[in-house]
């Protein structure tokens, strides 16, 4: 154990070395949110204090302070409520990490454990139908490489419901192909996962695989240079899908695609064609089933379904008077 000391770039060397890479063995996108959420923090901490970040001390950052900054980030920012969570959320384990080698600092922290998370509007997800999906997954020229590799990666996408991480991450040792082809993911929290192919998107990907290149362990989806697809990359090749897909499927002009959306329309049509929702959560790697719910709530033909098993009750339309003078007050409320 090191010795207390109360300046805080220790403890941030100690945050990303000691407990997200070994303790925790954060994926690299979380070390990244990590390390943007106190890039930020340590700039507003100069910008209104003057104090340059390595030499910020931990006693700098009081609750008045990170309260400010969260406001700062969407107020300034134009940060969302979920984002401005996401940052307190990663100042809350830098300083367990601090209360954990520097014990007097305890009270301090407890303070900041104490900062609320903001409750946020709950909005119903959105999805894609399925005239939207297959008008993307035809978008793509497939007569060359780039096209056939778009065809290829959205199919995929739409098959499994992966996230984009995932997605990007995927080798052609990842595949399985047989009786059941199935894709093997390694998902959030390091979790792994088989997802079945049908035998459409199998089909796709055996011929796809002599045109993607490498070896076994490189992308299984590369970019034109032979590298990993980045976020951006498969955000754009999407982008470019939807414009082309738009003169066949007018509705896409109105919706925000993204491939978030595309692991939404994966999730909504398994559930509308009745598979079960623990076995969406599976399909979709939740950690927990509750996480799943979203598709139940945004999913008006299952409810619409439902309403129609049940028979209508007549009962006689009324009205509520109140007859005590106290009931009637609180009537006009």
């Amino acid at each position: 154990m090191k010795a207390p000391v109360d300046v805080i770039s220790p403890h941030i060397h100690a945050f990303f070395t000691e407990y997200l890479a070994k303790q925790k063995r954060a994926s690299p996108h979380t070390v990244t949110s990590c390390r943007d959420t106190l890039r930020l923090l340590l700039t507003y901490v100069q910008e209104t204090t003057g104090r340059v970040p390595s030499a910020v001390r931990v006693s700098d950052l009081t609750v008045p302070l990170i309260l400010e900054f969260l406001d700062h980030l969407e107020q300034q920012r134009g940060n969302s409520v979920r984002s401005r969570n996401i940052r307190l959320s990663v100042i809350r384990a830098l300083f367990r990490v601090i209360a954990l080698r520097d014990p007097t600092g305890i009270a301090h922290a407890t303070q900041v454990f104490a900062i609320p998370i903001k409750r946020e509007e709950k909005k119903l997800v959105g999805f894609l139908t399925r005239p939207e999906v297959d008008a993307l997954l035809a978008a793509p020229d497939r007569s060359c490489w780039r096209g056939r590799r778009d065809h290829a990666l959205l199919l995929t996408l739409y098959n499994t419901g992966a996230r984009v991480s995932e997605l990007t991450a995927l080798t052609p040792q990842h595949l399985r192909f047989g009786t059941t082809s199935f894709v093997q993911f390694l998902g959030k929290g390091r979790k792994e996962r088989a997802v079945p192919l049908w035998p459409q998107t199998a089909q796709v990907l055996q011929t796809w695989l002599p045109h993607a290149g490498g070896t076994e362990r490189s992308p299984l989806f590369p970019s034109i240079r032979g590298t990993t697809l980045s976020r951006d990359g498969v955000n754009h090749l999407l982008q470019k899908a939807v414009q082309q897909a738009v003169t066949a499927c007018d509705s896409l002009r109105s919706k925000r695609v993204t491939p978030h959306l595309m692991r939404h329309a994966t999730a909504m049509h398994l559930l509308q064609a009745g598979v079960d929702i623990a076995v969406i959560a599976l399909w979709l790697g939740h950690e927990s089933i509750e996480t799943t719910h979203i598709y139940l709530e945004s999913d008006l033909l299952t409810k619409e379904r439902a309403l129609q098993k049940l028979v209508p009750i007549e009962v006689p339309q009324g009205r509520f008077t109140a007859t005590d003078p106290l009931l009637r007050f609180l009537a006009t409320l």
